[in-house]
């Protein structure tokens, strides 16, 4: 018998000009950019990869912050990796996101918790500003 396997999806703390990166989803959640991974890719490559197509920015990963189980509308679990990325000074301007997600946002810490997101991601992101700090 096979054990239960679950879909991985690697996703970016990302600070810009001191503004935490968050995309609005379908089910109007906000959420950290990132994705699935590709076949024979790392999970550095693929959060790379997936911040270049969703954002058109160049990231780097600096650290891996979290690992938590997410229920998707009670139909799927799905495993998040949560890495932090190193911070980037550039133009609001310069990012353009795909047409995966309905919204950029860019927050201060302060605005987290008052954000419709699954909770995990909110523990993530406080993770990384106890490192960051």
């Amino acid at each position: 018998m096979f054990s239960k396997r679950y879909p991985v999806s690697v996703k970016g703390i990302i600070f810009i000009n001191n503004k935490i990166v968050l995309l609005k989803n379908e089910r109007n959640e906000w959420e950290l950019p990132g994705g699935k991974i590709d076949p024979n890719e790392t999970p550095e490559q693929c959060l790379v990869r997936e911040i270049k197509e969703e954002l058109n920015i160049n990231a780097e990963t600096h650290s891996l912050i979290d690992v938590w189980i997410y229920n998707i509308l009670n139909k799927i679990d799905v495993l998040i990796v949560t890495y932090l990325c190193l911070r980037l000074v550039i133009e609001p301007s310069e990012i353009k996101i795909s047409s995966e997600h309905k919204e950029l946002g860019l927050f201060s810490p302060e605005e987290i918790n008052g954000l419709n997101m699954p909770e995990g991601y909110k523990n993530s992101i406080r993770k990384a500003l106890k490192i960051i700090a």
